[in-house]
């Protein structure tokens, strides 16, 4: 054995790859429902074998976000039943996974790169920054997910979001709906820089609810739905 050896570090797989490249696209909006996906199209623009294409459409279409439509995928349209569906899943999850950080985030180092994302968000929504907006809010999310320490909430957590995030530029378009969502955050930072995980958790499950209602007026499925009116 040589002691000084080390692990050599291996690039991400093709269809690992080819995986968060097509997400990154459907998280910002590219990607729009409807449009279909096929495997010939994207290995020839990706410059990839076929292989890692399918690999990458199939794994997406295994968490929800893709959905078979005969030779290609498409982003499925969501319906009231999936927001709802959706939604009950993040108000079960997301709150947890806030509260389980908040033990961390007293320490200023720890929670710089929220603060950070937040300022970021605060600066987009004064510039009228729709898409700059939305990208803090990304980050926002990013940073607080590196401090779970549970990975298999992390995933949890982003796959869902990640099917609201993808049209999220509905809602981040309206000035008031920004201004909803930086309040939120704002809340909830707040409660973590205090190391206050009850009531980060209770910032989390508003949040959460404001961007549902918000979602739903968006998209014009408040009508399908009593509560909403």
């Amino acid at each position: 054995m040589v002691p000084s050896l080390k692990p050599v570090e291996r690039p991400l797989a093709l269809g690992e790859q080819v995986y968060h490249t097509l997400r990154s696209h459907l998280r910002n909006g590219q990607i729009v429902a409807g449009q279909p996906l096929q495997e010939v199209q994207l290995a020839e623009q990706l410059g990839v074998s076929r292989t890692p294409v399918r690999e990458a459409l199939r794994r997406l279409a295994s968490e929800g976000l893709l959905v078979s439509d005969g030779r290609s995928f498409i982003v499925p349209a969501l319906t009231l039943d999936d927001v709802n569906d959706i939604y009950e899943i993040r108000f079960l999850i997301e709150p947890a996974a806030i509260k389980s950080i908040a033990g961390l985030t007293h320490s200023r180092e720890l929670r710089r790169s929220i603060e950070d994302a937040l300022a970021a968000a605060a600066r987009a929504h004064k510039a009228e920054d729709a898409v700059g907006f939305r990208d803090a809010t990304i980050r926002f999310r990013d940073a607080w997910l590196a401090l779970v320490p549970n990975p298999r909430l992390v995933r949890i957590v982003e796959q869902y979001a990640d099917h609201m995030q993808r049209i999220r530029t509905l809602t981040l378009d309206d000035s008031e709906t920004r201004t909803i969502v930086l309040r939120g955050l704002n809340r909830i930072t707040t409660a973590l820089a205090a190391g206050d995980g009850d009531t980060a958790a209770a910032a989390m499950l508003e949040h959460l609810g404001e961007a549902k209602r918000a979602f739903i007026a968006a998209v014009g499925l408040a009508e399908e739905d009593p509560l909403q009116q």
